[in-house]
């Protein structure tokens, strides 16, 4: 008797490789975020939590799995 794969589902939060729109720092920042995330040279907001995905305020560079 052959066993079925069972197919694992994949996280629906992941990191993100942001750049900020100020100053162009990329920043990695975690979607499911808790706290408000700011750019470590110009200090502007990139990522606000939101109680659930964060809102991003920068471009997304890439997501990083």
């Amino acid at each position: 008797m052959k066993k079925e794969r069972v197919s694992m589902p994949k996280p629906g939060s992941a990191f993100l490789l942001v750049r900020c729109f100020n100053c162009g720092n990329e920043q990695t920042v975690f979607t499911s975020t808790t706290i408000d995330i700011k750019c470590k040279v110009c200090d502007s907001l990139i990522a606000q939590r939101t109680g659930g995905k964060a809102k991003v305020f920068g471009t997304v560079v890439k997501r990083l799995d």
